[in-house]
């Protein structure tokens, strides 16, 4: 069989082949640095050693990167105290719902890592502890672990509710003691007693007597 094309099939490959050398290289699309990532930045926040202290410049230092990278990431303070907040939680909470029966080791371990996660970064539990839009949302997903595990546990929603209030504001308010300690005594505190205290107390129940 003769081969087709001739000439004018060498022509028409030699177009093609200058045309695809002729076309514009394709571009990496503007976004968020590849080398960034909401952990990466979160670990430069708690190495800080102080989050109400540290500056957005000190922030992209850290970081190794320029400010208007980090811009795409977190665009101000506030942006970086939600973005904190979410990781935590994301490492605080445990990825496995508590076993049947087993709340109170599952909420021991939620309680410890709250110790370790939010004492690594100075003021942080105490910034947890005051009241702003940013603790609301940054709780929501704790608020919902803690409650569902009271509700398995057979505890009626409005006193698995009530659980709920009570294991935060007391393991919060445990954390931020810590960061401005108060002299009451000798020896240190110890949070091991406290929490096996307070998840023996736990869940919330009726009172049993009317208040005086």
């Amino acid at each position: 069989m003769a081969r087709g094309g001739g000439a004018s099939g060498r022509r028409g490959r030699v177009r093609i082949v200058l045309a695809m050398t002729d076309a514009p290289t394709a571009r990496p699309r503007r976004g968020r640095p590849a080398q960034l990532s909401r952990e990466l930045i979160v670990d430069a926040a708690v190495s800080a050693g102080s989050l109400d202290a540290l500056t957005m410049r000190e922030l992209a230092t850290r970081l190794g990167v320029s400010h208007a990278a980090l811009y795409r990431w977190v665009k101000n303070r506030y942006e970086l105290v939600d973005t904190v907040n979410e990781v935590m939680v994301e490492r605080v909470l445990p990825s496995d719902p508590p076993q049947a029966g087993q709340w109170r080791p599952w909420l021991a371990r939620l309680a410890w890592g709250m110790h370790d996660r939010f004492l690594a970064l100075p003021g942080y539990a105490t910034r947890l502890a005051r009241p702003h839009r940013h603790t609301g949302q940054a709780l929501g997903r704790l608020r919902g672990g803690v409650i569902a595990a009271f509700v398995d546990a057979g505890v009626a929603p409005e006193l698995a509710e009530q659980s709920w209030y009570v294991f935060i504001t007391s393991v919060v308010g445990w954390l931020a003691v810590q960061e401005q300690p108060l002299e009451l005594g000798g020896s240190a505190p110890r949070f091991d007693l406290f929490l096996d205290t307070l998840l023996r107390g736990l869940p919330a129940r009726e009172p049993g007597t009317a208040r005086p």
